[in-house]
């Protein structure tokens, strides 16, 4: 169908017209329609028609955009219509007033590239085929009924055009009447002119117009509510412009405040119900004078409130890669709570929606636990905060005062959201079982709610009065003594147990941290104050005994301090401490090494215990002497170690035999069973393969070997049952040079966690029953 071609005088004829593409306009047969004319080639098309009788074909394009149309760009049906008036604007653009005559189909299309022109072919507006007059009488009610609610929504529209269509009973008048006076889409125009059928006709104007009425209902609706709210808007403003000059006139400037709060608090990301609380603390305001002691409690609440990061989120790009190297270069060993911490973190990079995950780090003091949660926070790329729960003993510490008390201020999780800056930062809950309760309340059960991810989402501080989401926020709490903590408090937490150092671990985190960290605090540069190895070790052994590392810290703060000095005076230049050299600057050793038996002995054993700065040797001394039964214990032992001198001589007594021992030594013989250092109280149940051992060479006579110690529980048949703290015990068994270890056999697994100097250094022997750690330690003949 489509046919572009140059113009040529012999296929013009009288069915051809000078043509003009329409733009989102539709003309119909008998309708006045005027439009502006900006295309050159469209206006050189009307120029020229103008000179040629006057006709021109209108035709509507598919698309509006399209600049220079061809055939297919272009509508099958157009109109040729007669020019009236012709009117050129300055800005190059025509203005012209035009009639439809006929309705026309478009046959060819001639592009000369200056203008368009059309080979048409006339067709009838309406066919002639006959209608069923019930149907049409009955399209037209509704047309004039939609065409009513239609024309209610243009004030302007004049009535006579609606007298007119509601009194017309031709159905061709009625068309026309009705599609020449809406404005309705270029297409429903275009399908409208195509159609010839009147019934059909007015079937597509009624769709057409119904439609259009929909649109415009809800195009009204929204206009009506968005009026109402800027209405609304806009009264309170005035009201408070009139308000805030009357009280400039009044000199109560300080009304300001009120309204830049009112802004302030319309910026905040809370929900509707909170910001209407603080617009009518903010309303209370404007109405008090600003003198006044409760303007100063509202002033001070809503600088509060206004403060808090609402919505405010941290945003950092987590990898595993820079979470262990920020764990190993913070904090020497502790391996196994690395790996809980990466794996908290690994969770917490592949969900960070994720909510419920609290670890407690438990252990004695010093050893790192607060410094863990920071290098946790810098891991995660999120702001930390601390809060000391130390001797908190007021539930309102936790959720705040209510700010009509004197003094109220918001409890310390808000304050330590508010330092932060942030919705999101690492909060360290330091000392939680330090946790006190008294008259005032009980802190323990306020924190159940902080640390409940299923109720922290809408946090209610009693200063602050509005929920704050806490559930994006990460909780790390530490404790010396887990079973301080409050069950209900416990059960929401996960505890993540931190052993003591080791003398080994304390050497590498004293030359790797301590000591460039004291130098720096100092003032000192590396080349002036030199600590030898073996001054760091004697320092460990001689000078301090603990778990962490606070007093070896202090210790080496004392040589910095005394360097410092010297140098300062000028006496020396640079200065190296050795072993040697510790008495001139720490004074005398603290602590002695531990007592241990060196010389093969009989009623004499090597054992190992546990304490909260870390593993002993701790020898066991049996003396057996003529007389009436009598067993005495001394050393300061707890009801479990003398349980278990019970157990050893009923065992004893049982295999007296097989050592050659007096099976009346229970009523001839006194019995004295000593542990040394008999101020220091000692309890537990891992003596009793120490204590039996003990009994039995000096019993037999027998020597014990002064290279062997041993730890374990017994049960009254000699089988040797499992203890803890084998990691601390194995490592003071290393520190006295003893080379072979006695252990229960079902503590072998944990050989895993002993260190790897250790294991290479020391033999173990496992036992399953008290024969099996008799034939390692007694020196048969």
């Amino acid at each position: 169908m489509e046919q572009t071609i140059k113009s040529d005088k012999n296929t013009e004829n009288s069915n051809t017209f000078y043509a003009v593409a329409m733009r989102g306009l539709v003309a119909f047969p008998k309708m006045v329609m005027h439009f502006d004319v900006a295309r050159d080639k469209s206006q050189a098309s009307i120029e020229k028609s103008l000179k040629e009788g006057g006709k021109l074909f209108l035709v509507t394009q598919h698309e509006a955009y399209v600049d220079d149309p061809k055939a297919s760009d272009l509508y099958k049906v157009g109109v040729v219509a007669e020019i009236k008036q012709v009117l050129k604007l300055p800005d190059n653009v025509m203005k012209v007033l035009v009639e439809g005559v006929y309705k026309a189909n478009l046959v060819r299309l001639f592009d000369d590239g200056k203008t368009l022109r059309a080979e048409v072919k006339r067709t009838p507006t309406y066919s002639r085929a006959k209608y069923d007059e019930v149907e049409a009488e009955a399209l037209m009610r509704s047309v004039k009924d939609i065409f009513e609610r239609y024309s209610a929504f243009f004030p302007r529209m004049p009535k006579e055009l609606l007298t007119s269509v509601m009194t017309q009973d031709s159905p061709y008048k009625l068309f026309e009447t009705v599609t020449f006076n809406c404005n309705l889409n270029y297409r429903d125009k275009q399908t409208l002119l195509e159609e010839s059928n009147i019934i059909n006709k007015l079937s597509v104007l009624f769709a057409c117009l119904s439609s259009e009425v929909e649109i415009l209902e809800l195009e009204n609706l929204i206009n009506e509510q968005t009026k109402n709210s800027i209405d609304k808007g806009q009264r309170e403003y005035y009201l408070r412009e009139q308000m805030r000059i009357i009280q400039e006139q009044l000199g109560e400037d300080d009304s300001d405040d009120a309204f830049a709060y009112v802004n302030d608090i319309m910026e905040l990301k809370i929900d509707d119900k909170s910001r209407e609380k603080l617009l009518k603390e903010a309303d209370k305001l404007t109405k008090l004078p600003p003198s006044s002691q409760e303007a100063f409690v509202i002033k001070n609440y809503l600088d509060t409130v206004i403060d808090l990061p609402w919505g405010k989120y941290s945003k950092a790009k987590m990898t595993m890669e820079k979470a262990e190297a920020v764990l190993e270069k913070d904090h020497y060993g502790l391996k196994k709570v690395k790996e809980r911490i990466l794996e908290f973190l690994a969770v917490h990079m592949l969900n960070p929606e994720i909510k419920g995950q609290i670890i407690c780090l438990a252990g004695p003091p010093g050893i790192g636990k607060t410094s863990v949660a920071k290098s946790v926070a810098k891991a995660m790329g999120r702001k930390y905060a601390r809060v000391s729960l130390g001797g908190v003993r007021d539930e309102a510490d936790i959720r705040g005062h209510r700010k009509t008390y004197v003094g109220a201020m918001p409890g310390r999780v808000i304050t330590a959201v508010q330092q932060a800056g942030t919705a999101n930062p690492l909060i360290l809950f330091d000392e939680i079982d330090k946790l006190c309760s008294d008259i005032k309340g009980d802190p323990s059960s306020a924190m159940l709610e902080v640390l409940d991810s299923e109720q922290n989402n809408a946090f209610r501080d009693h200063f602050i009065e509005v929920p704050f989401d806490l559930s994006k926020a990460v909780f790390i709490t530490t404790a010396n003594n887990v079973s301080a903590i409050p069950g209900p408090l416990l059960d929401r937490m996960e505890v993540i147990e931190l052993p003591s150092y080791t003398a080994e671990e304390k050497f590498h985190i004293a030359k790797e941290h301590l000591v460039p960290k004291q130098l720096k605090e100092h003032g000192l540069k590396s080349s002036q104050l030199k600590i030898d190895d073996a001054a760091i070790d004697a320092i460990i052994r001689f000078y301090t005994k603990e778990a962490g590392v606070r007093s070896l810290e202090r210790c080496i703060a004392s040589l910095c301090r005394k360097t410092a000095r010297k140098i300062a005076a000028g006496e020396v230049k640079r200065v190296t401490v050795k072993e040697k050299d510790l008495h001139d600057f720490l004074g005398v050793q603290k602590y002695l090494p531990d007592l241990s038996s060196k010389l093969d002995q009989v009623g004499v054993v090597n054992g190992l215990a546990w304490t909260s700065v870390g593993g002993v040797l701790m020898p066991l001394e049996v003396l057996v002497m003529p007389g009436t039964g009598k067993i005495e214990v001394t050393g300061s032992l707890g009801d479990v170690m003398k349980e278990s001198a019970k157990i050893a001589v009923s065992y004893v007594r049982s295999v007296a035999d097989s050592y050659g021992i007096d099976k009346e030594f229970y009523k001839n013989s006194d019995i004295h069973i000593h542990a040394p250092e008999g101020a220091v109280p000692k309890d537990g149940p891992s003596a009793g393969v120490t204590i039996t051992t003990a009994l039995i060479s000096a019993l037999a006579g027998i020597p014990v070997r002064a290279d062997v110690a041993m730890t374990g529980e017994i049960t009254l048949h000699g089988k040797v049952l499992p203890i803890g703290g084998l990691r601390e015990k194995t490592m003071a068994a290393y520190k006295a040079e003893i080379r072979t270890v006695v252990i229960p056999s079902a503590n072998k697994p944990d050989l895993e966690e002993v260190d790897d100097a250790v294991k290479g250094a020391v033999e173990f022997v496992f036992a399953e029953k008290l024969t099996d750690v008799l034939d390692t330690a007694l020196i048969r003949k």
